[in-house]
């Protein structure tokens, strides 16, 4: 296990070796293997960047993220023009569903709500507005609701198993099903 010099020192090192964000700019406080993040960023993009640098070093075990995006003299906008810009990062995204997601900001902070069928649509929209100019925050409030129900998706799991034979073909049957979170495969295969 790490002290909390050797863990401060390699998330220093991460964080130098990263070229999103500069490195100079970001404070690091190591207690029990918790690192803190302070300091100023110049956009929610750098930000995000370095908690997912840290998060990247082994020994960390949860990150305090005590950083604030401070735009720099010319790349404020007005919440209007970043909700504008969200609106069509939204919409010209193909991996989000149309209309399906709201996004609404106040002093620069970027709520996203709705509701999406997959989790990757909702990852999909907050990738889509975390990097625009004039962005200090994202909220991702999006919420995941399968439209199959619990029958659905047995039926879709016994159609699966009526066409494929072997043990591992059912499992992977089993996960392609839309809806499906968890699987535990108890099945014994009789020679």
């Amino acid at each position: 296990m790490k002290t909390d010099t050797q863990l401060r020192d390699d998330v220093e090192a991460e964080l130098s070796w990263d070229p999103a964000f500069k490195a100079s700019d970001i404070g690091v406080i190591v207690k029990d293997g918790v690192v803190t993040l302070t300091g100023h960023l110049s956009s929610h993009a750098e930000k995000y960047a370095a908690e997912r640098a840290v998060q990247r070093v082994h020994g960390v075990k949860a990150v305090a993220v005590e950083m604030t995006v401070k735009l720099p003299f010319g790349n404020e906008r007005t919440d209007a023009d970043i909700a504008m810009a969200a609106e069509r990062a939204l919409e010209w995204n193909v991996l989000v569903p149309d209309g399906r997601i709201r996004p609404m900001v106040e002093k620069g902070w970027l709520t996203l709500q709705g509701e999406v069928e997959w989790g990757y649509q909702r990852s999909a929209a907050e990738g889509a507005v975390r990097d625009l100019m004039g962005v200090t925050g994202v909220s991702n409030l999006v919420k995941v609701k399968p439209k199959l129900s619990p029958a659905d998706v047995e039926k879709k799991i016994h159609d699966a198993l009526s066409r494929q034979a072997d043990r591992d073909a059912v499992q992977g049957a089993a996960w392609a099903t839309p809806g499906v979170s968890v699987v535990v495969n108890d099945l014994l295969v009789d020679a």
